[in-house]
């Protein structure tokens, strides 16, 4: 008797733990854009697209993506992910001049403070409004 109590309680507590996650290519909502936008206007290099695959969980958006068609541009991989409150936003991308780039770059009572990590450099920069405040060579 009691190992079918063990078991059902086991097997109750697996299914209201358990998450449906889906997600969806659709526009970007208007928060969404809104930091892609702020973003694009000081750092032109974070590319700005309205379309974005959106993941939801239990009918949240718990990340956002953005898909990139490579052919015929610079990067030869290209990442952008929007973090669900809308204030952040993740960057990775390789080129042949800078090599591999990432970092992110936050919204601040209305400013854009960017933190860039150039692999191939070995530097660390953190920019405000597109000007860059901070460098350092590791």
């Amino acid at each position: 008797m009691k190992k079918i109590i063990l078991l059902l309680v086991l097997v109750f507590t697996t299914m209201s733990f358990s998450q449906t996650i889906t997600s969806k290519q659709e526009d970007a909502n208007a928060e969404q854009y809104a930091l892609l936008t702020k973003v694009n206007q000081y750092y032109p290099d974070i590319t700005l697209n309205k379309t974005l695959t959106n993941f939801y969980a239990d009918g949240k958006i718990i990340d956002s993506q953005q898909d990139f068609k490579l052919k015929g541009t610079k990067f030869s991989s290209y990442k952008l992910g929007i973090e669900p409150d809308n204030k952040k936003l993740l960057f990775e991308y390789v080129t042949v001049e800078s090599g591999k780039v990432y970092g992110d770059v936050t919204i601040f009572k209305d400013n854009a403070l960017r933190t860039t990590f150039y692999e191939e450099k070995g530097e660390i920069e953190v920019s405000l409004n597109g000007k860059a405040v901070y460098s350092k060579k590791l």
